[in-house]
């Protein structure tokens, strides 16, 4: 018989063996929860930040990436990004477009980072991006941030947004979110934050946010007097500098403010959230959307400015005391510059007795960040953070930060926050303040023991 005769009797026999014999059950394997996928990319690279956008715009490639919009911003800046991020939603939201906003890091769940149409995106559509990113990196590490924004990326993409708005994470130039050219780049306040990655003054960290910037396209400079290098860069590649205090400006008013640029004035409501820096983040946020091919009236600009909400920004609360009744005043800010604002506000609201609960990550200038509120508040305990971040102060470090600012008789040590927040509840009188500040993990921590003490 030819060879090729039974090569194909063999083949012939191997297929009715094949159907004869049972078949071996399909190897299911099991779907990864979102915590696990989460726990999964923590452990991919061996740096928790890596600046850099060669791999992250490797993979978007492999992925085939397409824009997360018709329209893009992106916000940069020390402080103020999610409040200018949310306030350009909830005004587009209310024009009726559709919208996506990611932004980061989240307080109490994952999801918080990506809003579609004002809703937190499900487990199962983050769950499905992070597979597509999978399959597409191969065997190219990268950091938590940088998998979660390109899944944040891909999950818009595909939902046929009018708007995307994207936070920057960390600087700009160099950041994984300034993979996207942007339509309009906005960048917020600059300060001292993060030197040891960004520069170790207010040039050299402008110059890293100026980095959003694209040539011909409008930027919004929300600070009336921003460092030289963000104003060199816009004027070198050719961007439309939209300058505060200058193309735009800000009026207060008893009930109103205005908002005001060349032959035009808008009337608007105070935002409902509390720090003196949001009237520049909502101008901002205005200045952006008009800069836009996107239509957005005037009634809608007043709905979002009057509407939106963000946690963790001096939110406030009323827990039940030892007398009656007390405030709590939750904020996220970090650094110098959100602690100079918390303490203008607390200049300016109702004067009472203030008590402090503060922890905070080791790479912060914690003297600079007491310092602003000292005269404010009448004692302080301070919580370790270790349990929450690998970056988190214990509580007999942070105390040693700050004994430049505060008497050890103005001090009192706590294993955590859920602890320090018990002592100082307890301490708390009827009519008193509590202000619970330093990171987005000492806020988070406060909302989960608050709502435990409450259920």
């Amino acid at each position: 018989m030819p060879i090729t005769s039974i090569s194909l009797s063999r083949q012939h026999d191997a297929m009715i063996d094949c159907f004869q014999r049972p078949k071996a059950a399909p190897i299911i394997m099991p779907q990864r929860t979102l915590t696990q996928w989460l726990d999964y990319q923590q452990q991919l690279h061996p740096q928790a930040i890596a600046m850099g956008l060669e791999r992250v715009r490797a993979v978007a490639d492999a992925l085939a990436l397409q824009r997360p919009a018709l329209q893009v911003v992106s916000v940069a800046g020390t402080n103020g990004k999610g409040s200018t991020v949310a306030f350009i939603e909830a005004m587009a939201a209310a024009a009726g477009l559709h919208v996506g906003a990611y932004s980061s890091p989240h307080l109490l769940r994952y999801n918080e980072r990506l809003r579609v149409d004002g809703e937190d995106v499900a487990d199962a559509e983050w769950i499905a991006a992070f597979e597509r990113v999978e399959a597409a990196r191969g065997d190219i590490a990268l950091t938590y941030f940088e998998f979660g924004t390109l899944a944040a990326l891909d999950i818009m993409a595909r939902a046929g947004l009018d708007l995307a708005v994207l936070e920057v994470g960390l600087g700009g130039r160099l950041d994984a979110v300034n993979l996207m050219d942007a339509d309009v780049a906005v960048i917020t306040s600059i300060d001292l934050d993060h030197q040891a990655l960004l520069g170790a003054d207010r040039e050299c960290i402008g110059h890293e946010k100026a980095g959003i910037m694209r040539a011909g396209r409008p930027v919004v400079l929300a600070e009336a007097d921003p460092p030289a290098s963000v104003l060199r860069h816009a004027y070198a590649i050719g961007a439309f500098a939209i300058r505060a205090g200058c193309d735009y400006r800000i009026e207060r008013g008893a009930e109103h403010w205005h908002w005001l640029e060349l032959n035009e004035t808008l009337a608007l409501p105070y935002p409902a959230m509390l720090a003196p820096a949001q009237l520049d983040n909502a101008a901002a946020a205005i200045a952006a959307l008009r800069a836009l091919e996107l239509p957005v009236p005037v009634e809608a600009i007043v709905q979002g400015v009057a509407g939106m909400q963000l946690l963790g920004r001096l939110q406030r609360m009323v827990i039940a005391v030892e007398g009656g009744e007390a405030e709590v005043v939750l904020d996220v800010g970090h650094n110098p510059q959100a602690a100079a604002q918390i303490a203008q506000w607390l200049q300016n609201a109702t004067r009472r007795r203030t008590l402090a609960v503060f922890a905070a990550l080791g790479d912060k200038d914690i003297a600079a960040i007491v310092a602003p509120l000292k005269a404010e508040v009448a004692h302080w305990w301070l919580a370790g953070l270790r349990d929450q971040s690998e970056r988190g102060l214990d509580a007999a470090v942070l105390a040693t930060r700050v004994t430049t600012e505060l008497a050890p008789s103005a001090i009192t040590q706590a294993n955590d926050v859920a602890q320090a927040l018990g002592l100082a509840r307890s301490a708390l009188r009827h009519g008193e303040r509590l202000l619970v500040f330093g990171s987005f993990f000492t806020v988070a921590a406060a909302m989960r023991a608050l709502h435990h003490d409450d259920a």
